[in-house]
């Protein structure tokens, strides 16, 4: 049925890191908005929750150039992450939807659409701000979620039905994909009832469940885009101390090389501290304790998304940021143990002149 009339909504979510922390006590005054408390697809206990619920704040709906409309809320992450949410409406055949799909996916028309709100947005808060940065790191998605396919209830059928058409979708292609490229791009598919599904991307997913079930999957998936924006931060962070340091150890020059690596290190270390502690309360943002499908749906979407890779990544830079560390002190140690050898020899010999100088007949 490929002149299906489907139902449901496209979710553009477009994410921008701008600055180490947004003190999320300080928004109500200043722009209204409200806590965001985690829903779950089905009753959840009490301890599954955001450690710092985000705030959210609802939005005057947004245009595009050739008139579509979005709904639209922004969304502000005590770990210095905006996010913007943009709904629009759908009703059409799966070609539209690919068509649709292709364009969106492709272009950057809604970053230049919600980088001048989130800037408007910013200049009222910038008291609530933590070392604002002046270059944002960003981050779009795209969930396209049907709830009505005519002829189909069931998230198995739908998928072994429409299967080419999702994949395309996903993928923002206008031609068919191979066999062995769709059959990859349908893995990361996962349901908890029957008439559900979720396909999960790199850059886009594909739900089908009521507008109700879908939300806790728009908002996890928001929540893994914002992660994956932080630990590229991370990365960054920590690419530029590790090249400041290799640089510093080239140069190896001069008696007091080793007694300057006791500040360079006291930096490292600092920073390593610094992002540590980030990537702790960035990775513990949100409890999972007691909805395991809830976790399982999380770990596919920041699988397929990157946040897994880049999580690895910083892990493995702060290793070798931590052994640098360690070679630097103890370069450290042995320039203090060189210089006072040094000095008690100077002393001997000190001892020695004045000793053999005050002898009779010298």
């Amino acid at each position: 049925m490929p002149n299906a009339n489907l139902q449901g909504s496209i979710v553009i979510l477009t994410l921008y890191d701008v600055a180490d922390e947004i003190t999320l006590s300080e928004l109500p005054p200043l722009i209204g908005g409200m806590r965001l408390s985690p829903i779950f697809k089905h009753t959840a206990p009490e301890h599954v929750r955001f450690e710092r619920p985000p705030v959210i704040e609802p939005l005057e709906p947004l245009y595009l150039p050739t008139g579509e409309r979005f709904e639209a809320t922004i969304q502000y992450y005590d770990y210095g992450v905006v996010s913007v949410l943009l709904r629009f409406a759908f009703s059409g055949s799966w070609e539209k939807l690919q068509q649709l799909s292709c364009n969106w996916t492709t272009g950057a028309v809604f970053d230049d659409l919600c980088r001048s709100t989130v800037r408007d947005k910013l200049k009222r808060i910038s008291a609530a701000q933590r070392n604002p940065y002046s270059h944002w790191l960003s981050e779009d998605y795209y969930i396209i979620h049907l709830h009505s396919v005519p002829g189909t209830t069931s998230g198995t059928g739908l998928l072994q039905q429409y299967g080419k058409e999702i994949s395309q979708i996903l993928q923002g292609e206008a031609m068919p994909l191979a066999d062995q490229e769709r059959t990859e791009v349908l893995q990361g598919s996962m349901s908890y009832y029957p008439t559900d599904l979720i396909v999960a991307g790199w850059n886009a997913a594909f739900l089908f469940d009521t507008p109700a079930g879908a939300e806790p999957t728009i908002l996890l998936l928001e929540y893994a885009n914002s992660q994956l924006l932080q630990f590229r931060h991370y990365d960054d962070m920590l690419t530029r101390e590790l090249e400041r340091v290799y640089d510093f150890v080239d140069t190896r020059k001069g008696l007091l090389y080793g007694w300057r690596m006791r500040t360079a290190a006291a930096g490292l270390r600092t920073m390593l501290l610094d992002v540590t502690e980030l990537t702790e309360r960035t990775s513990n943002a949100l409890k999972f304790v007691g909805d395991m499908f809830s976790a399982r749906v999380y770990k596919l979407c920041a699988s397929k998304i990157g946040v897994t890779a880049y999580q690895v990544l910083v892990q493995e830079k702060l290793r070798t940021a931590d052994e640098l560390y360690d070679f630097m002190i103890e370069e450290f140690h042995q320039a203090r143990g060189f210089l006072l050898e040094f000095i008690v020899v100077l002393i001997l010999m000190i001892e020695l002149f004045f000793l053999f100088r005050g002898k009779p007949g010298a």
